[in-house]
Formats: C-alpha cells, structure tokens, sequence
C-alpha cells in the first residue's frame, strides 16, 4: 500500500489501556484560558516520567459552555485511578485555580468519580460556599480576584494511550514539514489528544534497557545515526529523519479517526515532499492489548 509514492509499511502501532477524564475550563477571554490550559498540560508528554499524559481536545465557543464564556476542554490520561486524581487536583489546584478569570467544570459523564472541587474546596479555609444545581454541585471558593468556580466532581473512564505513526523522511525539514501537516489535521478531533512537544515527539522508545534502572530506551532501529550499528535498522539508505506522534484517545474509533487524517495529511504531495514512508512503534504485543494496523486504520 502507499499513498502518492509513500509506502505505508505492514505494521501497527501498539496502544495500552489507561484511565482518563476530561474537564472544561472558562476564562473571561483567550488570553486567560491559554494561559490555564498551557499551563495545566504542561510537563505531561509521557507516563514514563511524567506520571500522566495531558493535552488540549479542543477550543470551545462561549455558546458550548457552562458559563456563556470562552473555553477549553483538556483531556488527561494515567495507568491508574490512584495516579490521575492525584495530578488531576494538583494541575487544577496549582495551574487553573491560581490563573486569573478561570472556573472548571466536569467534562465527561462515567459511574466512577473523580474530585475536583471536593478536594480543593479546602482552600477557601472555611469561607467555600457549596452550591447545587440539579443533580450538580459547585464550589466557590473565594480568592484575591474575586472567587473560583469549580465543580464538585468529574467522571472517570477508560480510555487507550499509545497509538502511534512514525514519519520516515528524507531529512529534518521533511519531516518537520509533514508532521506539522498531520498536527494541523489532528487538531480538535473529538476523544484525542497529541501530549507531546507540538504533538510530536523525535525521541521515540522501545521497550526495555541494557540499564536496569530504565524501562524504556531510545528506539534504536529508527535512529538514523545508528544505521550499520545495529542489527536490525528499519531505515533504508534515503532516510536521514524519523519523526513520531503518539496518539491517546476515549475510545479506539478515536484512535483509528485521528491516526487516518493524521497519515493522510502527513503524506501530502508524495515522496516529492521527502516523506518516504509511514510506518508505526510497537513492541511485538508485549506492551498493550491495542494493535491498530495502518493499512486497516486507512482503509477503514
């Protein structure tokens, strides 16, 4: 299979299950609500040392709002219940309670709950103020400013981290290029987010390390340096760049819409614009349970 010249590669992109939830968060204007939303999904590309991986799902108009003001809805992922309340309640309490303007509230509906302003509420050191709304709860906690509004709650639910491609190019501003493209199309689709650096990462992982201390190690097989290094290099002689995006989603239909426009978009214009393959990461099944093949993903 290829698209305009490009080989898309017999492969898959291995993806593990995790825990999710989504929040909405308001600001008096873009200025403010960036600031909070930057600021809250920062340092949270990878659970390998970052402990969740966060990012923005998309920008919201004032009329998809709790509040009639401009939003953001953001999306965070953990390997465990435990691990995402903990950074839940520390992002929210440290980078959207501390932003100027912003209140949070429940992004996504799930039987299981996690604490928002259940948590934070303490803040207000005795002057929190729990207000109801139907089967909702709020709480005002005062501040400097005025008072954060946060809800009470928001849902957890199981959602997939790791799906992946990986753009083979024939050098850097290639594969800068494409995988710019591939952001671009990825960008505000429902259920996903790109946690890494503007949605790409250049340092991609295997599993394992001659270092015991290490879980995962640089993916030795995708390093053009290293080829003629290594026993089995996955790059032919006219790849001089590799570049990945890693992909966390709700759901694996997510999953497969986001890796579909994202390939598509990063093979534009064909091998004339330097991208020679799309391949993906994966571990022999050893990692996750979530095989999304890209020849099925792109003809699905």
């Amino acid at each position: 299979m290829d698209i305009d010249g490009v080989e898309i590669r017999d492969s898959f992109a291995e993806a593990f299950p995790m825990r999710a939830t989504r929040i909405l968060v308001t600001a008096p204007d873009r200025g403010w609500l960036e600031a909070a939303a930057r600021t809250a999904t920062g340092f949270a590309t990878s659970v390998i040392a970052c402990g969740v991986e966060a990012g923005i799902e998309r920008w919201l108009d004032p009329a998809d709002t709790p509040d009639g003001r401009p939003g953001v809805a953001l999306l965070f992922f953990a390997t465990s219940r435990r691990t995402l309340e903990s950074q839940l309640v520390a992002r929210v309490g440290q980078c959207i309670l501390t932003c100027p303007g912003t209140a949070c509230y429940a992004g996504i509906d799930g039987s299981e709950r996690l604490p928002l302003g259940r948590s934070l509420r303490f803040f207000g050191d005795g002057h929190q103020i729990a207000k109801r709304f139907g089967e909702r709860r709020f709480w005002r906690i005062p501040v400097m400013e005025g008072e954060f509004l946060c809800e009470h709650d928001t849902g957890l639910v199981t959602g997939i981290g790791g799906g992946n491609f990986l753009i083979l190019a024939r050098d850097f501003p290639a594969a800068s290029a494409a995988a710019r493209r591939a952001v671009a199309a990825m960008e505000g689709l429902a259920g996903i987010v790109l946690p890494f650096p503007g949605g790409v990462v250049r340092s991609g992982s295997k599993v394992g390390s001659r270092y015991a201390k290490l879980s995962a190690s640089t993916n030795d097989a995708y390093c053009p340096t290293l080829r003629g290094r290594v026993e089995h290099s996955a790059l032919p002689p006219e790849v001089g760049c590799v570049l990945e995006i890693v992909i966390d989603g709700l759901s694996a239909d997510a999953i497969v819409a986001g890796m579909r426009a994202g390939i598509v978009a990063a093979c534009a214009g064909g091998r004339a614009n330097g991208v020679r393959a799309i391949d993906a990461g994966n571990y022999g099944g050893r990692l996750g349970p979530h095989h999304f093949r890209l020849r099925e993903v792109l003809a699905a």
